[in-house]
């Protein structure tokens, strides 16, 4: 008599419920954000580096393909790297400067306006208490100081130049050995594997599409600027490529002070000018054209690059907006990509099924058909 395997076995018993799963998840994750934000000095370079390494990959593999030297690709790697970082600490530093002697100026010129338009009310008998003390709260220095506060969110990133010099320099030599890790990930988890591959293709194409378009958009919204004779063209002009990598709202963040300034430096006319330069050129590339060459490389919906933009300026500040995509990008491989039971996910936090390309027709497969057993002697 045969004895049953499973007698004696222990029981496994139930498992968690979803309500309590979704509450665990929750609370782990508010833990993990206020982690993230306590540590923002550090975890804010170290996700800068991260972008950067794996921006100018690239660069290093072209240099394999062309028969240098593993080295030598290494070294051209991380140059680029520190070219960009040197570009991008100068650049904004000459900036916050040249804004920071300006907006003193500015800022007087804004109360008058303000004290001039109080005066125009009480003429026309528009005026009551509660217009003239929304106007008193009125301060143009502040609204432009936030431009400040972003520029010096991204030069503090970006100043610590041991820190990142030194991590630069140990992620580029670690890349040249990640082909080799990957293969053996993929050996073990195909499923991780293919969700990080997927999470630096689309980082990479994602950060060369915006720099491309944001280099497009600096360069003829700074001629625009100057044309109409706005103060700071040049700094109005490198806020447009740093908000052209904010999702959703870049647009407006770099909008708002050179139309203040054209308001304050040539009146009315000025001002409408910025604002119809700015939707011309900004609505047509960042809105139409962009998204189109981008593609599938982001994968998220509007609602969620607007939400991620939010919940990452809230966790790592300023430079959290410029990383906002990619961060949810590398969060997505983790939780979402690497584990097929959670796949139903992309319904929610991917795009409509409208805006994702057509798949070609093709015929439903047929079921396989069972094999025959032989007919009987």
């Amino acid at each position: 008599m045969a004895v049953d395997s499973q007698v004696g076995a222990p029981d496994s018993g139930p498992g968690l419920s979803r309500a309590l799963v979704v509450l665990l998840g929750t609370a782990a994750a508010v833990v993990i954000g206020a982690g993230l934000k306590g540590a923002q000095g550090i975890v804010t370079p170290i996700m800068l580096s991260l972008v950067l390494t794996i921006a100018v990959g690239p660069i290093p593999r072209w240099a394999r393909r062309k028969g240098w030297p593993g080295w030598a690709a290494t070294l051209l790697g991380m140059i680029a790297a520190y070219l960009l970082v040197l570009v991008l600490a100068g650049g904004v530093a000459i900036s916050a400067v040249q804004l920071a002697s300006t907006l003193p100026e500015y800022a007087q010129k804004a109360q008058d306006m303000v004290h001039q338009l109080s005066q125009q009310l009480d003429q026309a008998g528009l005026s009551t208490s509660g217009t003239q003390k929304a106007l008193s709260q009125i301060d143009f220095g502040k609204v432009l100081g936030l431009v400040g506060d972003l520029l010096s969110g991204v030069l503090g990133a970006a100043s610590n130049l041991f820190f990142l010099v030194t991590l630069l320099f140990f992620l580029a030599f670690e890349s040249t050995a990640m082909p080799a890790r990957g293969e053996l990930l993929r050996k073990v988890r195909p499923e991780l594997a293919d969700a990080l591959t997927r999470f630096i293709n689309g980082t990479q194409s994602y950060l060369i599409v915006t720099t491309v378009f944001g280099l497009i958009v600096a360069t003829l919204d700074t001629l625009a600027l100057w044309a109409l004779g706005v103060p700071l063209p040049l700094v109005w002009g490198l806020l447009s490529f740093l908000t052209n990598f904010i999702p959703n709202i870049g647009f407006i963040i770099g909008l708002i002070p050179p139309a203040l300034l054209g308001l304050l430096s040539g009146g009315w006319g000025t001002f409408f000018a910025v604002i119809a330069v700015y939707c011309v050129i900004n609505v047509v590339l960042q809105t139409f054209i962009q998204p189109r060459f981008v593609g599938d490389a982001v994968g998220f919906s509007t609602t969620m690059t607007f939400l991620s933009m939010v919940l990452w300026t809230f966790l790592l500040g300023p430079v959290g907006a410029l990383l906002a995509v990619p961060m949810s990008l590398l969060v997505r491989a983790f939780l979402i990509d690497a584990d097929p039971k959670v796949a139903w996910a992309e319904m929610f936090i991917g795009p409509t099924p409208s805006d994702q390309p057509a798949d070609p027709a093709t015929p439903p497969a047929s079921p396989p058909t069972p094999p025959q057993e032989p007919a009987p002697a």
